[in-house]
């Protein structure tokens, strides 16, 4: 059997022993929480306090990261916590390291984080956002990451286009190729990757939690550094607005409020933000068909080998490189 069936097949058995190798103490209780890419498990542990601690359990999906991958990512978590920057940084375990290698998957664990994911922010709230992923980018620009991608079009988009000719419906292949092309083209005449930093860079508002404190203030901050790259700032931006009407335009400018306090900007970069979806259009379509073996994934996107299904990217990639 693989690594991959491993995973595939993980047996919360293996996650107990190893959370019980790692010096924790397991009462068998635990909730697996959602998440497409790995494995992540919320394990009561043994205790007289009540409400009893818990703690998180992640297992990384094979052949994704290497472990020197996976511990840069801590790293930077480490290292936003040291300078005041919210953050949940894994625990170090017996082995000295953040990482846990067994039956060739890598495990972490994390304190439970405290808090809940914003249903809408308020224009407040975007300015909060703005000044946390400030912080955040400074922290970010101290260093590279050796061992994480760098978000370009080499890397994320023309490979993937490459692979996806053998998954998008034939009728809208050369119109979702051409809005493609065009996309990338763009992007490589724009982007310079010698203003790139470290990035969360999957930042949308469902990796944002906020505290809901009785007393003192609320406190933003960041989740899930999973798809830590460097690359431009502005990648940290575009997920989390809702459009381009006026509302958007309101939520933008109390973000860049708060963000512009703390960190200058350069806003001709806001000229990327149609591209840098119309990339992660393509190179999400691509991530889906690369997991295709995982069979969780068939039932998670049962529409992804329709017709109707690539008609509608194909709808949404012309909009994009037509607005460029």
């Amino acid at each position: 059997m693989s690594f991959s069936d491993n995973f595939y097949q993980l047996d919360i058995q293996q996650v107990m022993r190893v959370c019980q190798e790692c010096g924790f103490d397991p009462t068998g209780e635990y909730f697996q929480l959602n998440s497409y890419e790995n494995r992540v498990f919320d394990i009561f542990l043994e205790s007289e306090e009540l409400p009893r601690p818990h703690v998180i359990a992640k297992v990384y999906r094979p052949h994704r990261w290497s472990e020197e991958a996976i511990a840069e990512e801590h790293l930077f978590l480490e290292e936003l916590k040291t300078q005041g920057v919210p953050a949940v940084a894994p625990l170090k375990l017996p082995n000295g390291k953040t990482t846990w290698v067994d039956g060739g998957m890598i495990f972490s664990f994390f304190p439970k984080a405290r808090g809940r994911m914003p249903q809408e922010l308020s224009l407040e709230e975007y300015r909060q956002v703005g000044i946390q992923l400030a912080k955040l980018h400074n922290v970010g620009a101290q260093s590279q990451a050796q061992f994480r991608p760098t978000l370009n079009v080499d890397e994320f988009g023309w490979s993937s286009l490459q692979n996806l000719k053998s998954w998008v419906a034939p009728e809208v292949w050369p119109r979702y190729q051409k809005a493609a092309q065009d996309i990338f083209e763009f992007l490589e005449d724009h982007l310079s990757t010698t203003e790139f930093i470290r990035i969360h860079g999957d930042c949308h508002k469902g990796n944002i939690l906020q505290t809901d404190p009785k007393e003192g203030e609320k406190e933003i901050f960041f989740v899930d550094f999973d798809d830590f790259v460097n690359g431009p700032v502005v990648q940290d931006f575009w997920m989390l607005f809702s459009g381009d009407d006026e509302q958007g335009d309101e939520e933008l400018e109390s973000f860049l409020s708060g963000y512009e306090s703390l960190r200058l900007f350069d806003e001709s970069q806001l000229e990327w933000m149609h591209a840098l979806r119309g990339l992660r259009i393509v190179y999400y379509a691509n991530w889906i068909a690369r997991r295709w073996r995982d069979p969780s994934f068939p039932k998670m996107f049962p529409d992804f080998r329709d017709y109707t299904y690539w008609a509608e990217e194909v709808e949404a990639l012309e909009r994009l490189a037509w607005s460029l």
